[in-house]
Formats: structure tokens, sequence, C-alpha cells
């Protein structure tokens, strides 16, 4: 389970997160959405420990994260492009993270071989830099890293951004089936109400750093979303 407990983030005088308390059971695929600068990467930014909280803090599976890095070799993530090696090519920095994960080649090359109609043919094998792929190869080769050491909390912020919408669907599928199968804890961030309502059990929406929603996936939900960000 993923705790939040009177978690601040505060830049000068704006506080830019609050969240009094946010309970995220493990194995739930869990939304987060809201408009730009609502603290969605904040949040994440916290739970991975790229920042320090001004007040509180987050548990991950009865380690706080700030505290302690145990939450390391069961918890990975893909932000954005920074989390990349520009200089490698992808299967180089495949290995790069399964040796860092306790994985050897032969088992990465078989997590790979599940993702070949992910990777459509673009990435493996074409003798190309991470950093001349395009941003929705990068994305796509960022993602699947994640899922690289068997992690039992995976974090992507804005995954379907840039992907073509074949990839996106397929993407989908693959976020389902990790929290349906695997028992992994999910989080995903998304501006696409449609896709997270599509892949997330529940949804919780952020505004100023706040949360002002907290749902349990309906049919009715992205109505409701539609609704409250339509104004």
């Amino acid at each position: 389970m993923i705790t939040a407990q009177h978690l601040t983030k505060r830049y000068g005088g704006n506080i830019v997160l609050n969240i009094e308390n946010l309970e995220i059971p493990k194995g739930q695929s869990f939304g987060l959405v809201g408009n730009n600068g609502a603290g969605k990467t904040t949040f994440f930014s916290l739970l991975l420990d790229l920042i320090q909280p001004t007040s509180g803090h987050i548990i991950n599976n009865d380690i706080q994260v700030d505290v302690s890095e145990a939450w390391k070799p069961f918890t990975s993530s893909f932000i954005d492009e920074t989390f990349l090696i520009g200089y490698l090519t992808p299967e180089e920095y495949f290995y790069f993270i399964g040796e860092l994960r306790g994985q050897n080649k032969a088992d990465v090359n078989a997590l790979l071989a599940n993702f070949e109609d992910f990777f459509h043919g673009e990435i493996l094998g074409q003798k190309k830099y991470l950093r001349d792929l395009s941003k929705g190869n990068q994305k796509k080769s960022g993602i699947v890293a994640s899922f690289i050491g068997n992690p039992e909390v995976v974090i992507l912020d804005e995954p379907f951004a840039n992907l073509d919408p074949t990839t996106q669907i397929r993407l989908k599928g693959i976020i389902k089936d990790l929290a349906a199968q695997q028992e992994v804890t999910v989080l995903v961030s998304s501006h696409d109400l449609l896709h997270v309502t599509d892949v997330c059990e529940r949804i919780v929406v952020l505004n100023k750093g706040e949360v002002v929603k907290d749902i349990q996936t309906s049919t009715e939900t992205l109505k409701e979303l539609e609704t409250f960000f339509g104004g």
C-alpha cells in the first residue's frame, strides 16, 4: 500500500501540493488527472524521492520514501525522457536497467519478446541511439524499461502522450494486464480522460494541489470528469 499523509510541497510562497491523506491499495490501477499545474508530477516526484516534501511523508509498502531507499528494488517508473540515457541504444539501455534490477540478458530478452507489437519494429535492432529516436519511440522504450525486474509498483507520468493511436490502444492493454494479472500497483497520470478512465479502476482529481474528487471508475466516470473539467 502507498500512503500519503499531511503531504505538502511549497515553492516560495506557493503551495503546489497539499494532500491530507491518500491511500492506494496494493494491486490497484490508480489514475491521477488534473489541469496543468494541478500537482500530478509533483506528487509522483515526491513518491520517487526526486524532491523533498515541505511537510508530511509518503509510505510505500511500510517504507518512508524520503528516509530509506529500501523501496527502490520493487518500484519503477517512467516520468519523461530525462530518465533515458541518450548515448545508449535501446538494447544497451534495457540491459543496463536489467543489471540494476538483478536481471541478466536472457531475462531482459524474454521480457522484450512480449512487446514486439508495442515496439512495432521501430526500436530493437535499429542501430540507433535513444537520443535519435522519435519522442514516441523514446517513450515506448522508457515505459517498457520500467517493467524490467518484476516491480510491484509502476509509476507512469503521461504515458499516452506522443504515442500514435494504435500504440495507445496497445499500451492500455498492457497497463490493464499489469494490474489485473500480476497484482502490480500501477499509477498513471494523464490529460486524456478517456484513456485514464479505460485503464484505471480508481481516479483521483487534483486541482491546485488538492484532491477534489476520488472516484471508483464506473460507466459514468468519463461523463463525470468531462462535466467537472468542462466547468
